[in-house]
């Protein structure tokens, strides 16, 4: 797909950064290295530059990644002991893992039972997706009021990448490649504390955001309203581009309550077979 921008004054040539300099949620952002980057891309979605990094990083990173993409589902049951062998690690770091991700709220850790990925209400993807529509509508307020226009061009390169991955149907690269359009958008707004505030949304808030895009033909019309926002910045047409910050925001709502995949009520855990809550307690040292 050719060059999608408007005439807009191109970019400084960036200095070539190496991934293993700093650490890798602290790289520049680009969408050619945004796939193969998505832990990058998902730390600097949750996380503040000072924050502490968990003793199990690589642990937490990786299971963070199947919640979000759906390949470990709500009501699906951890197990410390197989986390253990497959990073070839302690069980110390496992816990300290699953920890921090019950203090993102993806997981729960309740005592003599294993962990387990939790389930969410209808009413909490709403009250997020509320509270989401409602700060980056003051992202795009301050994007129309302050960022000049030499700057957009960033965000039409993310614009790009969405456009081949729709035609390329690829809902994984799609979420990604949005993931990090979001985050240098939230950048061109110019205010660190509204930054810290998106990230505290944290991994919920991608998990839904990855649901969403997943039901038919959903990318689709987010790419066609991506595209309809940036031509509001670049018109500086503020009350445009809040109207269809909200319309995307709400619209991935609405994706999720047509999808009939996300109840009113938290059903029952669901264990694998053989990790049932008995067996688990014969384990004997799973609890956590």
């Amino acid at each position: 797909m050719g060059d999608i921008r408007p005439d807009i004054p191109a970019e400084a040539e960036e200095p070539e950064t190496s991934l293993t300099d700093p650490p890798v949620w602290r790289v520049p952002l680009e969408p050619a290295t945004a796939i193969s980057n998505r832990r990058g891309l998902m730390l600097m979605s949750i996380r503040n530059m000072g924050d502490r990094e968990p003793l199990g990083q690589e642990i937490f990173d990786e299971v963070a990644i199947d919640i979000v993409e759906g390949r470990l589902r709500s009501g699906d049951s951890l197990n410390s002991v197989d986390l253990a062998r497959r990073f070839g690690t302690s069980r110390t770091p496992v816990r300290e893992a699953l920890a921090e991700l019950e203090r993102h709220g993806v997981v729960a850790v309740p005592p003599r039972r294993r962990p387990y990925v939790v389930h969410a209400t209808l009413k909490q993807v709403h009250d997020v997706y509320v509270l989401r529509a409602n700060l980056f509508s003051l992202v795009s307020e301050l994007i129309v009021d302050n960022c000049p226009t030499d700057r957009l061009a960033e965000l039409w390169k993310w614009q790009q990448a969405l456009e081949d991955d729709v035609a390329a149907n690829s809902v994984d690269d799609y979420f990604w490649h949005n993931v990090g359009f979001r985050l240098v958008e939230v950048g061109l707004s110019g205010n660190g504390e509204l930054q810290r505030t998106l990230h505290t949304l944290g991994l919920r808030t991608l998990q839904f955001r990855h649901l969403s895009m997943s039901q038919p033909g959903q990318i689709g019309r987010s790419v066609a309203d991506h595209r309809r926002l940036l031509t509001a910045y670049q018109e500086r047409d503020k009350t445009a581009a809040i109207g269809m910050t909200r319309a995307l925001i709400m619209g991935g709502y609405r994706a999720i309550q047509r999808s009939g995949l996300v109840g009113v009520d938290a059903p029952p855990v669901r264990f694998r077979p053989g990790t049932e809550p008995e067996a688990a307690k014969q384990e004997g040292g799973d609890a956590q």
